[in-house]
């Protein structure tokens, strides 16, 4: 390791005012994109990282290697079948792209290659697909591409059966369209250039300019954003808005267009709902009145208004219902019941009614692909963190599966017998117990010894489910632990365990995570010397607040794209996604909020005092979380921290929210990353 000293970015002093608080930032200057002397300083920090990690360099290709070679890399997925067609994505050796390709009626007729990722992404640092959209004569297909990683598609269409990309070309769009059944008009969505909200629904005729495209919808709340599809019956094209707490949809028969788009429910503060179509009614998934957990609702088609809406599947204070699928002879419900996911299947005559059957506690379970409306067959997957993934059919008649397929782990020496996984759970300080998923290699010793890394995500109601990752093997196999947390924010435990790490309850996320490291230390799971965290995006935002909060229980932490730079970003509304952000942190504009967000933001929050070893990731065109957030935590970290831990900030500056594109980008990625952890454990060893 060198002795280089760190990058040192200049400090230009800038108000904030904002209800008569004045806060200065000193890097507010590192905002400005396109100013060369914020593109050295990024570029300085790059240099400093990679001259400090040089050492690691070979190690990182050995573990970049090892997780490729566990990579089935002429994989694909289970075809499905949909309008007389099966579609597949496969890959080949070598490559980093799908190839799409479908087979008609039988996958043993000839393949046809609808796209070749890989000869689209010629020539450009970053790429990647939207969704692929049929046309109701299988003839034609709308695509999305985006090649600069800030989530903004330009959207063409393919003629299937000549190769012809016609002329007709959408930009700034979220990929993908809905085909009307003329197999020539379709619906698209486009984003605002500035804040890349999704705002407008246009119809498109192809062959005529884009200049003429019929606005459809527009959102004109910037807290919500808008989005379009066709419903599985085929019968109805749905347009939705949604916030954070709030829905409404529009439909549009496809038996009577002329009558135009009608309001399904008009929205209401606080309601959400979400609507499938069956035969004469739709099914309305809903926490209408108070269902926290969601209730499932039935309406008739002509009458769609909330007032007219009848109990279908009642509230359930310990079951969340999360989703439900419809076929012709039955609707299948996914379920969360004490965190696990459930998969239950019921005829709509009421004659047969039954669980899918799981055992473990650390498992994921869900309801895969399932295009097809008139079929027995339920397709499902299946993993948990010792158990690669299976893609299952189940006949919902006979109740016999078949294992489509299993996921390969190649490199000669997987043995699922080898790791060991549980679920185990740690008081918070409040006396909620919250839920960790665990697992390590059956030869590693739980002890204050072991390296543990401990991961969480924490907002917006997302939850973080136990998964098997053939790239975590690297770390298992090399003496590590590794630990999920299944905070507040998430909705591991119901919809009440997201509702309580949220708004003005936010700070319950990072307590929770706190307590799940004391608990680990305090069991002699690990210790505070060898405990490390990791974070992204929001779990980023996890990652800054710990470190500030209780930096001397972690030897070292990852913050991935970090959201770090809270009451900045919150109080512009020209960033994208801040307004319809609101609802999950708060307006700071109210000043209720912004003492409270301020309370836990990252980069306000820094102070003089000890840090552990960071290692921290940006991508300069995200369009999510702003690469300057990080950059100016970086900046005041460096400036503060009173110790000399290390401290590295690795900017990709051809990538955005989502890192690198390419299935083997990633795992670069990821090697550096595990490259990080291990060094510090001392474990580089080639």
């Amino acid at each position: 390791m060198t002795n280089r000293k760190a990058p040192v970015a200049k400090k230009e002093p800038k108000e904030l005012v904002a209800h008569n608080d004045v806060r200065i930032d000193n890097y507010y200057w590192l905002n400005e994109r396109e100013n060369p002397e914020v593109l050295s300083y990024l570029q300085s920090e790059n240099d400093f990282y990679n001259e400090m990690t040089a050492h690691t360099k070979p190690f990182q290709e050995a573990l970049f290697n090892e997780m490729k070679a566990r990579i089935k890399e002429d994989d694909a997925s289970v075809p499905y079948k949909l309008n007389g067609y099966w579609y597949k994505t496969g890959y080949e050796v070598g490559n980093e792209y799908p190839i799409y390709s479908r087979f008609k009626e039988v996958l043993e007729s000839k393949e046809e290659i609808m796209f070749n990722g890989n000869e689209m992404a010629e020539g450009h640092d970053y790429f990647s697909m939207g969704g692929i959209a049929v046309s109701p004569n299988n003839s034609m297909a709308i695509f999305g591409v985006d090649i600069v990683s800030r989530r903004e598609y330009s959207l063409q269409v393919k003629n299937l059966e000549t190769g012809e990309i016609y002329p007709d070309k959408i930009e700034n769009t979220t990929g993908g369209g809905v085909r009307f059944n003329d197999n020539k008009t379709f619906y698209y969505t486009k984003k605002d250039p500035v804040t890349l909200r999704s705002d407008k629904i246009y119809k498109h005729i192809l062959g005529t300019s884009v200049l003429e495209d019929e606005l459809i919808f527009h959102e004109k709340d910037d807290t919500f954003s808008t989005f379009v599809y066709k419903t599985k019956s085929k019968k109805y094209i749905v347009i939705g808005s949604h916030s954070t707490l709030t829905s409404e949809f529009q439909i549009l028969s496809l038996e009577r267009p002329e009558e135009g788009f009608k309001m399904f429910s008009p929205r209401e503060r606080g309601m959400e709902y979400s609507i499938l179509h069956y035969k004469d009614n739709f099914y309305v998934l809903t926490n209408k009145d108070g269902a926290f957990n969601f209730k499932l609702m039935r309406v008739g088609e002509s009458n769609t208004s909330s007032e007219h809406w009848k109990e279908f599947i009642e509230h359930r204070e310990d079951v969340l219902l999360e989703d439900v699928d419809i076929f012709k002879e039955y609707y299948v419900l996914s379920e969360r019941e004490n965190g696990l996911n459930k998969i239950r299947i019921i005829r709509w005559d009421g004659s047969d009614a039954y669980y899918l059957p799981f055992s473990s506690e650390t498992y994921t379970a869900h309801v895969g692909n399932n295009r097809d409306f008139d079929t027995h067959i339920l397709r499902y997957s299946y993993n948990s963190l010792t158990t690669p993934s299976s893609v299952i059919d189940f006949n919902m008649v006979t109740k016999e599966e078949t294992v489509m397929k299993e996921q390969e782990v190649l490199g000669g020496n997987f043995d699922k017998e080898n790791y060991l996984e549980k679920r185990i759970w740690a008081p918070a300080k409040d006396g909620s117990k919250i839920p960790i998923s665990l697992v390590h290699h059956k030869d590693t010793d739980l002890t204050k010894d072991t390296p543990l890394l401990q991961y969480a995500y924490g907002s917006y109601g997302y939850t973080i489910d136990p998964y098997f990752s053939t790239v975590r093997l690297s770390l298992l196999d090399r003496g590590f632990a590794y630990a999920i947390a299944h905070i507040r924010g998430g909705e591991y435990l119901g919809r009440q365990w997201y509702e309580d790490g949220k708004l003005l309850k936010k700070m319950n996320t990072f307590t929770d995570f706190i307590d799940c490291s004391k608990y680990l230390i305090k069991q002699n799971l690990t210790s505070a010397q060898h405990l490390y965290a990791m974070g992204g995006s929001a779990g980023g935002l996890l990652m800054g607040v710990i470190v500030n909060m209780a930096p001397e229980l972690y030897n070292g932490v990852i913050a991935s794209v970090p959201f770090v730079d809270v009451v900045t970003t919150m109080l512009d509304d020209s960033i994208p996604l801040t307004t319809g952000e609101y609802d999950e942190w708060g307006n700071p504009n109210e000043l209720d909020y912004y003492n409270y967000i301020k309370s836990y933001s990252p980069y306000d929050n820094v102070i003089a005092q000890n840090y552990p070893n960071l290692y921290v990731t940006t991508g300069l065109h995200d369009s999510q979380v702003q690469y300057f957030e990080p950059a100016k935590w970086v900046a005041k970290l460096r400036e503060l921290k009173k110790n000399d831990k290390l401290l590295y900030f690795d900017i990709n500056m051809d990538a955005g929210h989502g890192g690198a594109s390419g299935r083997f980008e990633a795992l670069k990625e990821a090697a550096k990353e595990y490259a990080f952890l291990l060094d510090l454990e001392g474990k580089i060893v080639l």
